[in-house]
Formats: structure tokens, sequence, C-alpha cells
């Protein structure tokens, strides 16, 4: 589930991304009640298998709902993830938002996302940044991070523009351009192949600054702001960064 609102005294809207029917809204009725029979399944962060009855008007109605993965319980624990769990339901909707669109490898790649972070698989801005990488490519917009964005000259190249999306060589390269460090272009490829040997042996410099170009570059190519981006707490990468391995001290 992406996110829900109240609806009258006891309801609630939810917003649903489904497998086969991309995002759906619906009417959870009596899911405010203390008695409700399903209303714990149906937060944020759950993923559940629901049935819907279709009625007259733009919203389906709740009818039951069975708890694959509870998510919530593990991401709402801790802050860093929690944040970080909710910048990636809105990517998702954001993303989704052609109600009953199919988008099956948006859902995949949330569920993954949700239950890597729930499981602390890898720090949680990692998975941040993954996620929101490979979700803008399944959308069309993927960052070029070797080869110019512009005119496709094989790379590695320096300079880095939103514009352009991603890296550009020297002869397309606009005024403004950034000039990110080499460590960073490789995490970003890192996180978009899922070499997660490179991208958990990143630093911390490394890791703020690919958090500042894809949140830059989403909010570019999507035309507006990601409201729940502001809140990520990045604490928790910093501290998985500056501990040692396993069994090292």
């Amino acid at each position: 589930m992406l996110r829900t609102h109240k609806l009258g005294e006891a309801d609630r809207i939810v917003t649903f991304l489904t497998h086969h029917f991309g995002q759906v809204r619906a009417v959870a009725k009596g899911v405010r009640k203390t008695n409700s029979r399903f209303g714990a399944r149906v937060e944020p962060f759950a993923h559940v298998a629901v049935q819907f009855h279709q009625g007259r008007g733009n919203l389906d109605t709740v009818t039951q709902v069975i708890t694959h993965d509870a998510f919530g319980g593990d991401i709402s624990r801790d802050y860093g993830r929690y944040t970080t769990g909710s910048a990636m339901l809105e990517i998702a909707e954001r993303l989704t938002n052609h109600e009953r669109e199919p988008a099956v490898d948006q859902y995949m790649l949330l569920l993954g996302g949700l239950r890597a972070l729930s499981k602390q698989e890898h720090a949680s801005g990692l998975i941040l940044d993954a996620y929101l990488l490979r979700s803008m490519a399944v959308a069309g917009w993927a960052m070029a991070f070797d080869d110019c964005a512009k005119c496709g000259v094989p790379g590695p190249h320096g300079a880095f523009a939103l514009s352009a999306g991603g890296v550009v060589c020297p002869n397309c390269r606009p005024a403004g351009a950034a000039n990110p460090a080499p460590q960073s272009l490789e995490l970003i490829g890192a996180l978009l192949s899922s070499d997660w040997a490179v991208a958990d042996a990143s630093d911390e410099r490394t890791r703020r600054e690919v958090a500042g170009l894809t949140a830059a570059f989403a909010q570019y190519h999507l035309e507006s702001g990601l409201r729940s981006l502001r809140l990520v707490d990045r604490t928790e990468q910093v501290q998985e960064a500056d501990t040692p391995p396993r069994g090292e001290s």
C-alpha cells in the first residue's frame, strides 16, 4: 500500500500499487473502528493480497485483505528507515499515477526495496538511491553515468548535467555542469547494476554526493519536488558506513 487518508468518520481511501493493474484507489470501510476486521492490514508499507468490489463510482471497495508481508513494523521502528520508506512510497505513487495502468516492473522494484529496507540488508540511503535510480530508469529516465548522455561518445566522462540526463562529454557539456567525483559515478553504476559489494564499500562523502545527484535528477525530470526526500534521515547510512565489517574490530 502506498498511502491512506481519512474518509468520513470511520473509513479510509487507500492507494494500492498492484501487480497486475498498477495503481488502484479503493475505500476501506470501517477500518478506523476498533473492531474492524482488517483495519491494521491496510496501512502503508504492507504487502497484501486484496479483493475489491467494483462499484459504479470512481472508487472500488475493499472486501478482503490477507497480509503477505508486514514491512511496516520493522521499517517504523527506526526513523531513518521510516523516512526512507516514505520517500520510496511517494516516488512509486508519482511514477504510477495513471490508475489501472499495469506497472509490473515498478511493483517489483518497490516490493524488493521495501523488503531490503525492512531486513536492513544495506544502508537505508543506498537502498533509497538504488530504488530511485532504477525506478526512474523503468519510467524512461535512465541516468547516464559512463557514456555521454547526449551524443553517446564512450566514457568515462567527468561532467554531469541534469538537463542532459547524466554525464556528458567535453563537446556536449553545457554551462553550469557539475563535476562529481569518479567514485560517485562508480557508485551510481553499482546501484543501477546491483553491485552491492561496491556500493556497501563506498564512503560517506561519496554516498552523500550520490544522494544529492539522484534527488536532483529525479526532481528535475518529474518537474516538481518530492516532499518526502527533504525529510529523509541519512544518519543510519553514515553509521553503517563507519561500522567495521562483521568479525572485525
